[in-house]
């Protein structure tokens, strides 16, 4: 029989092994260096803003946690499989058993040291990686404050649950991580030995082994009593009702039995550790058994069993007192307590309500947003963009400003530097990174205003910044829009194209990491992997700077860790410095407030804005507390994070202060110009708005049956089914009779899955009564679900066939699409008014043209179906006076009314066939116009004609055409002549002009 021949070793010379030695220390060289680069990066960054002490705390812990946990685990391991080893019998009986170990052991007896020391690294590793995730829970614990509030069940200070529960909840598992892992490999070893012998004749396992590893199970008790005994405790996040909180099952059967079982863990334990001094091994592996059977019966079914039988069937009676449990401090976690934070008042709703009101000057009707900042960050783009490399974000924002007394509203962006609108030559790396490096200005339209159409009306823009809204530093090199990063700075002729290229600059900011040092370059070049950090003379130039980490909310998020931020920052000027200054709202959350309701983040804050990226989203955390504890401001050109405390009551705040202290300002340090500008946050209403759905309920009964819910209404002009945000709005106080406006949040509230409208709710945005939520319900035994919501509104402008006759004729043709704006519900005169505008954007691949001019405003008052319909705001008000229908201002009627004196319903007049209406049918017009009335329609008509021509828009053209061609000839046949005052217009001029007053 021939032999096969021995395969061929591979061996490698002395000389190859040291390349390969060489190259695998470059190799980790390489990782050690990138990974270093990031912390040295980040450190010159913390630096620059002010808050190193914030990376240093962070980094010190998470290593310190990393080196303690990493090695106490390697040491209770290694020791373990090391006294597992030493505990060896001398002597094992050659059975078959022992035979087929023998190779196993005779290869690991050789490599017992490295096994170990594998071993030992791997536990280092894998203990110390999971426990330096958890640094925030540990400097909390460290540095915990006293809530002064104490849980209902076990009357323990709040306190325990935020900052000790949890710790103790790591500390449990890691012990019985270690002592898992030490019994199953120590069990391994004890086996490989020969301390444990399962075939072998004769005892089968030694005294040695035997102690070893009763020790380790009393250990194990030990460790299961406390889990029981802490296990009680949580209870009071149980989940087992509709409610987050203990439950009836959880006090009467749940709570009881895990005290037994704490006991009983107790007994065992000590049963486990006296069979140290008994010859039999069983005693361990019965007290486990035991304990386990026993948890089985007393901690599961024994509950299962009273919850079937007894809570389920008397669910709403048994459940009471513990639902009030829930109801109470649900309120007090999310900041929405009745009588604190939050004012309910019924708000009687007349079924007929007077349209008198609407012809009335007040706050709400004299400031009622007609642009949506949602819509016209096209429009801002197409007459305020002012060069190709700038551009604004998809959604703008709402701020109010009080210019000579008076305070307005307005729709606020920052011009902002937007990479992706650079072309040709724009786009090269010298470009993008030393030329074009910022934003310039920012652009405000009063909220009332219709700039869409008249560009003269902004409050501020242009280049140089023009308005009452003037900036006097409009530089912005921290922004939303930015590249990634930019340098400048450097000395020499300026380079940084500025105001539209117009002129070049030199930043002059303290913001930036000097690139004066060549490690500095060089760790950049690592990180972004460009060479040019090393090869370009304007990286090496004399006083050289790279701004980046320029985003204003994740500057904030990386300043300050233990905040959750609001998903939209906004712009403000600051009056007192001149600069452009970002805010952006913080909030402290946890999930271990006792019988608070446990929600999700991301679902609460989910609306239409998020749905289509306009703001971002909002992780899906677990939580059940939150303060608005840290207003944060970014300023635009020198990049500069300020914390202030807002909320100076909140215990988190209070302790997160401890662990990174000199961070926060205090209130009080808030500059009057800032404080101004200080909005509500959208994420806490809409958080607050989703609790208050089931939390204005008092009565334990009615909450759990869900008899009287409220559910946030789904934005009807959204394009995806998804809820309607909250909208800023300038109007009355919801309540009183107040003649000065108030700067609020609002959002209407449906009945539970239904269109009618519910409650009103509505939070004081103003410094004096910050945060002061009042709730108007309209829902009540004497006109239960009488009130529409805004998707009943929506459907019925749909279904008005003046209006959606006008629309399909603005559409006509395919070039152009009508966009639903916002649909604003606001209190008015004993009902609802509700406002909506209407624009059109062109549709053709002409891009100049594509962006959103507001064409038409619709009015909704009360329960009425019919609407007001006009080219502003004043025009579909009058539809409301006596005598006046849908669209009369615009001419849709199609026929004449002559209006009784005695009546607001005049009697119809028939028009013949053909005189003006498409069906002969009776229709009305509306009634003699005086000479001035017509010439300021004329005028207003005359402007929009010429707004008209110079959008190019050749359908918009000739329905202005028309218009003053209909104007001109209703004035002729009253008045015979064209008077010094009346425009005229036959031809498209050929240049706009304003017309004459």
């Amino acid at each position: 029989m021939a032999m096969r021949p021995s395969l061929p070793s591979l061996t490698l010379s002395r000389r190859s092994k040291i390349l390969l030695t060489i190259v695998a220390v470059l190799i980790v060289l390489v990782v050690v260096a990138v990974k270093s680069t990031g912390v040295y990066i980040n450190w010159l960054w913390f630096g620059q803003v002010g808050f190193r002490d914030v990376y240093s705390t962070v980094l010190w812990t998470r290593i310190a946690l990393f080196l303690i946990f990493g090695v106490l685990m390697a040491l209770i391991i290694g020791g373990n499989l090391f006294a597992a080893y030493l505990l060896r019998p001398p002597f094992r009986p050659m059975s078959a058993e022992q035979q087929n170990l023998e190779r196993y052991r005779v290869m690991a007896e050789p490599r017992r040291v490295l096994i170990l020391v594998v071993a030992m690294i791997i536990a280092f590793f894998a203990s110390g990686m999971s426990a330096q995730n958890q640094w925030s829970k540990w400097q909390l614990w460290l540095n915990s404050t006293p809530f002064g509030m104490k849980d209902p069940q076990f009357h323990t200070d709040i306190s325990f649950y935020a900052f000790d529960y949890p710790v103790y909840r790591l500390m449990l598992g890691f012990g019985f991580t270690a002592i898992i892992f030490s019994v199953v490999l120590t069990v391994a070893v004890h086996y490989l030995t020969g301390a444990i012998r399962l075939q072998t004749p004769g005892p089968k396992i030694t005294p040695a082994a035997r102690r070893h590893l009763t020790v380790l199970v009393f250990v194990f008790m030990v460790l299961k009593a406390l889990a029981y005994w802490l296990d009680r405790y949580g209870l009071v996040f149980s989940d087992r009702s509709k409610f987050t909180g203990a439950s009836y099952t959880d006090i009467h059967s749940v709570l009881p039995a895990r005290t037994i079982l704490f006991w009983i863990a107790v007994v065992l334990a000590l049963v486990v550790l006296a069979s140290l001094w008994l010859k039999s091994a069983l005693w361990g592996g019965i007290g486990f058994v035991v304990l386990m059977v026993l948890s089985i019966l007393i901690a599961g079914i024994y509950p299962a069993i009273v919850q079937q039988v007894s809570v389920k069937p008397n669910a709403s009676t048994k459940e009471s007192p513990y639902i009030k449990r829930n109801i109470e401090n649900t309120r007090s976690a999310y900041g929405i307590q009745t009588g604190v934070q939050v004012d309910y008042q019924d708000y009687a709703v007349a079924p007929k309500p007077d349209p008198a009101v609407l012809k009335e000057s007040s706050p709400t009707l004299d400031n009622v947003r007609i642009l949506d900042p949602n819509v016209i960050s096209a429009t801002f783009q197409k007459f305020q963009q002012n060069g190709n490399v700038y551009g604004f974000p998809p959604k703008l924002d709402v701020d109010r400003y009080t210019i000579g007394s008076v305070t307005h509203d307005y729709v606020v962006g920052v011009r902002e530097l937007e990479q992706a609108n650079l072309s040709g030559n724009q786009t090269n790396w010298i470009n993008q990174h030393t030329n074009y490096t910022h934003g310039y200005g920012i652009v405000a339209a009063a909220a009332e205003t219709d700039v869409t159409n008249d560009t003269d009306k902004y409050a501020a823009g242009g280049i140089p910044p023009e308005g009452e809204i003037k900036p006097t530093q409009p530089a912005v090199y921290y922004g939303e829009l930015l590249p990634q990063y930019a340098i400048v700075g450097a000395k020499g002729a300026p380079q940084e194209f500025d105001a539209n290229g117009g002129q070049k600059v030199r930043y002059e900011g303290s913001g930036g990491v000097s690139l004066g040092n060549f490690f500095t370059r060089l760790a950049f070049a690592i990180s972004y992997k460009q060479t040019n950090f090393l090869l370009n003379d304007a990286a090496s130039a004399d006083g050289a700077r790279i701004i980046f980490n320029r985003d204003p909310r994740a500057m904030v998020q990386k300043v300050a860790p233990y905040l959750k931020l609001d998903s939209d920052p906004y712009p403000f000027v600051d009056s007192a410095t001149g600069h452009i200054v970002w805010m952006v709202d913080g909030y402290t959350t946890m999930n271990n407030y006792p019988y608070s309701q446990r929600q999700s983040l991301s679902s609460l804050t989910s609306d239409s804005l998020s749905a289509a990226d306009k703001t971002a989203s909002q992780p899906n955390d677990q939580f059940n507390y939150i303060r608005n504890s840290v207003k944060a401001t970014v300023d635009a050109y020198s990049g500069k994070v300020t914390l202030y405390a807002w909320d100076e009551s909140d215990p988190l705040l209070k302790a997160w202060s401890k662990v990174f202290p000199n961070t926060v300002e205090p209130k009080s340090a808030m500059p009057a110009s800032v404080e101004s500008h200080v909005r509500y946050p959208e994420d806490l209403f809409e958080i607050q708005r989703g609790l208050l759905g089931d939390y204005h309920v008092d009565d334990p009964v009615v909450f759990y049956n869900e008899s009287n819910k409220w559910t946030v209404p789904i934005d009807p002009t959204a394009p995806v089914r998804a809820n309607q945000p909250p909208y800023y709005i300038l109007a009355a106080p919801p309540v009183g009779d107040s003649s000065e406006a108030q700067f609020q949040l609002t959002s209407p509230m449906n009945v539970n899955q239904q269109g009618y409208l519910a409650a009103y709710l509505s939070v004081d945005s103003d410094p004096l009564d910050y945060g002061k939520i009042t709730v108007l319900r309209t829902r009540n035994a004497s006109n239960a679900a009488v009130t529409q919501g805004p998707e009943q509104v929506y459907s019925n402008i749909n279904n008005d066939p003046t209006i959606t006759k006008d629309l399909s004729q603005i559409s006509a043709g395919g070039n152009a699409k009508v966009i639903h704006g916002n649909l604003l519900t606001m209190p008015l005169g004993d009902s609802f008014v509700y406002v909506e505008p209407l624009y059109t954007q062109n549709t053709t691949n002409d891009s100049s043209g594509n962006y959103a001019q507001l064409q038409r405003v619709i009015v909704g008052f009360g329960n009425q179906k019919k609407f007001g319909y006009g080219e502003t705001l004043a025009d579909a008000l009058s539809d409301f006076l006596p005598g006046h229908t849908t669209g009369q201002t615009l001419n849709l009627s199609g026929g004449t009314t002559t209006p009784d004196p005695g009546t607001s319903n005049p009697t119809p007049t028939p028009t013949p066939s053909g005189s003006g209406s498409s069906s002969g049918s009776p229709t009305t017009t509306p009634p003699p116009a005086s000479e001035q009335a017509l010439v300021s329609q004329m005028n207003t008509a005359y402007e929009s004609l010429q707004s008209a021509y110079a959008s190019g828009d050749a359908a918009k053209i000739g329905v202005a055409q028309q218009r003053v061609n209909e104007l001109l000839a209703q004035y002729l046949s009253k008045y015979g002549t064209v008077s010094s005052s009346t425009p005229t217009s036959s031809a498209p001029p050929s240049s706009p002009s304003p017309a004459p007053s």
